[in-house]
């Protein structure tokens, strides 16, 4: 994901009643933002999220933890992979005319298909002796099928970019090629780590090949890390739905309590101290600076988006747990919470360091502090405490950050940013 060559003008806003030429868009464009076909396409990053967290806090509860866990890490690099793609593209190509727009609206469709076979998926994983991924490679090929028809747009009306055209529009086929074989294969589930494994590093490495040999694509570093940005705010959602679900099951059982209040306490500000902690990073800023950067940056999102989508997994799990439909108990419930709590807090700061390319001895006390609280959680729900003052507990995990940050890290913050844009 380097920089470009000859550019576009920048484009008015609104749709173009004819075809314009697809040609790369300035990275260095001003007042670039996310636009409304942008954040529609989002929408069914919504509806495919909540499918995956409804899916891992069932199995969950019912202890089926490492068939959760697989199921869901196969789930989410599907379809955080499925807006990369859409959204790199974007950044660099988008001419919002008819064709641009027909084609996001095959690829939302390509997503919706995606989330119907979320459950298929979960449950031959937790049954089955091979992974059902039938429709959600179909929703792949439904997606690929409109951006194999975009890269060819840009190879033929733009010449300037159509080496990497061509280099993205032959990653995607090869891709596309290897997730169809796996179906008629009938990879049993024993084997499908490593298998699942190669075949995301074909798609991993196909963006890296292609952006690195051909010149790279001209994406916009303030509009991508807005993107992302708001793709972060999508996860965070799942926490929201995750309170909704136990706050709901705990009205309709002993109406509003005092546990009711700090079921909703808890996952609101959990969720608000995981937003804190995640806009501190400075992407856009470096990222304008050093484009080389951006794989790395990129590709660190997709376990942390996961790991912070299932953190609203986890709040649900206390759902079930409060319903009595849990074999795991309270402990289980904050543990579910907890965990992808403490990965998400370490991808912060490793998100941090490998952007601005220093280590900051600081993070260390900030992310033990943050490990201590999180221990302290379930030590307390072990010896007896309720799930709500336990999720409480667990809330002020990311506090431990944003006190740390507000009050000495971000003279450190500054310090990193000059260092690295000097």
């Amino acid at each position: 994901m380097t920089a470009a060559s000859p550019l576009a003008a920048p484009r008015a806003p609104g749709a173009h009643h004819r075809l314009r030429r697809m040609t790369g868009r300035d990275p260095q464009e001003g007042h670039r933002a996310a636009t409304p076909l942008e954040l529609l396409f989002d929408l069914t990053l919504v509806v495919a999220f909540a499918q995956a967290g409804n899916e891992m806090s069932h199995l969950v509860a019912e202890g089926h933890v490492s068939a959760a866990i697989l199921a869901f890490a196969f789930i989410s690099f599907a379809v955080i992979w499925a807006w990369i793609n859409f959204s790199w593209f974007a950044s660099a190509f988008d001419t919002d005319d008819w064709f641009y727009r027909v084609t996001t609206m095959v690829q939302m469709v390509g997503v919706i298909v995606l989330a119907l076979g979320i459950p298929a998926v979960f449950h031959s994983i937790d049954h089955g002796e091979t992974i059902d991924n039938t429709v959600v490679v179909a929703g792949y090929v439904v997606m690929r099928v409109a951006m194999l028809a975009q890269w060819i747009r840009v190879a033929v009306q733009d010449p300037a970019h159509r080496p990497v055209a061509l280099a993205y529009a032959v990653s995607l086929g090869v891709a596309q090629v290897g997730w169809v074989a796996a179906i008629f294969l009938e990879i049993p589930i024993a084997a499908a780590v490593p298998v699942l494994t190669l075949l995301y590093a074909i798609e991993l490495v196909g963006p890296i090949l292609a952006e690195r040999r051909t010149g790279g694509t001209p994406w916009h570093a303030h509009h991508i890390a807005e993107r992302y940005g708001l793709l972060m705010i999508i996860t965070l959602g799942e926490g929201i739905l995750g309170t909704i679900a136990a706050v709901s099951v705990l009205v309709d059982r002993v109406g509003w309590s005092s546990e009711a209040v700090l079921v909703t306490i808890a996952g609101v500000g959990l969720t608000f101290g995981l937003w804190w902690n995640y806009f501190i990073i400075p992407s856009a800023a470096v990222l304008g600076r050093h484009r080389q950067r951006s794989f790395v940056w990129g590709y660190v999102h997709i376990p942390l988006l996961a790991a912070t989508a299932a953190v609203g997994a986890g709040l649900h799990v206390a759902a079930y747990v409060v319903e009595g439909e849990a074999t795991i108990g309270v402990v289980g419930a904050v543990l579910a919470t907890a965990i992808p709590v403490a990965i998400a807090s370490l991808l912060y700061f490793a998100l941090y360091s490998l952007l601005v390319r220093g280590f900051d001895p600081f993070h260390v006390g900030l992310f033990l502090g943050t490990m201590a609280v999180l221990g302290l959680a379930v030590l307390l729900a072990a010896n007896g405490m309720s799930l709500g003052w336990s999720l409480v507990v667990v809330m002020l995990a990311p506090v431990v950050t944003i006190v740390g940050f507000e009050a000495i890290g971000h003279r450190h913050l500054a310090a990193a940013v000059a260092r690295t844009l000097a």
